[in-house]
């Protein structure tokens, strides 16, 4: 099932995010938390792409265990460090396995990466383009809630952004963000700037102390208070630490919920028993509003 047909039935959905692993040896490991995670239904699920393209086999195989699983799944791919021959085969694959739906990304720049004009892309919306181009591929697309690192300022990300949608996106997911009146305020500006595609929520459980610092540098993502005091108070304690970071990304998507946000993504970091106790503490919810 193509995920625009998914979003546009107007009901609550969560879906989760995947990665796969960096070994062949360990893909099997993989597959045993992808059979986990379809035990909650997940609305359907997303496996990123390795950086410069190395694990690009592992991600097709995880979507298509997802596919096998029951769930439908959604394939990242990223295009920076790719020639148009790779993207053409990695989308060849995926339409022989029958994946329908892919997130399309520039992808973050590698260290001491050098941009060149004799790139054949530069930018996402190259993608979008490239993939919409087959008239096969339900399409979505990233956003950054709190302005993407590489732009001046939010009026100039949400213009790129228009632009990569209006490429022909079908819809586009946030990185992860903490603070819901930042997303609030991200919505309003897609509004006035006729940003039309559904947007999914992207929420980040964070069930580790040591984890947050990394988490918000790539999403550009701020820490309110609230949960700064969260981790000086249970950071030292892992048990503690993980139980406070499941309840507030709970309550985070319980008000998102409350304030008409209907698609919720969650970044399980491949912690299938994380995903199962926020869809168990979300279950009366989403079957009310389902």
């Amino acid at each position: 099932m193509k995920i625009s047909e998914i979003l546009n039935n107007n009901k609550v959905t969560v879906s989760f995010e995947v990665f796969p692993p960096k070994e062949w040896a360990k893909l099997a490991d993989t597959k045993k938390v992808i059979s986990e995670m379809v035990k909650d239904k997940p609305a359907f699920m997303s496996v990123t792409y390795g950086a410069s393209g190395t694990t690009s086999g592992y991600t097709t195989e995880i979507a298509n265990a997802i596919r096998q699983g029951g769930v439908t799944p959604l394939s990242h791919l990223t295009c920076l460090t790719s020639t148009k021959e790779k993207i053409n085969s990695v989308l060849d694959e995926l339409e022989k396995k029958g994946v329908e739906n892919v997130l399309a990304l520039r992808g973050d720049i590698p260290k001491d990466f050098i941009m060149s004009k004799s790139q054949y892309y530069h930018h996402a919306y190259e993608l979008v383009n490239e993939i919409k181009a087959r008239n096969h591929f339900c399409i979505g697309g990233a956003c950054y809630p709190e302005v993407h690192p590489e732009s001046k300022n939010r009026v100039e990300d949400i213009a790129h952004l228009k632009e990569k949608v209006d490429c022909g996106l079908d819809f586009i997911t946030t990185q992860m963000f903490f603070d819901n009146e930042k997303f609030y305020n991200f919505r309003e500006m897609c509004a006035i700037k006729e940003i039309n595609v559904p947007i999914i929520a992207g929420i980040m459980p964070i069930t580790n102390a040591k984890q947050i610092k990394r988490s918000a540098e790539l999403s550009n993502a701020s820490i309110p208070k609230k949960f700064e005091k969260i981790m000086e108070r249970f950071g030292e304690n892992p048990d503690v630490m993980k139980q406070a970071g499941i309840i507030y990304a709970t309550e985070q998507i319980i008000d998102l919920m409350a304030n008409g946000v209907n698609n919720i993504h969650i970044y399980t970091m491949n912690k299938p028993d994380v995903a199962h106790q926020i869809m168990k503490g979300l279950s009366a919810i989403i079957n009310e509003q389902g």
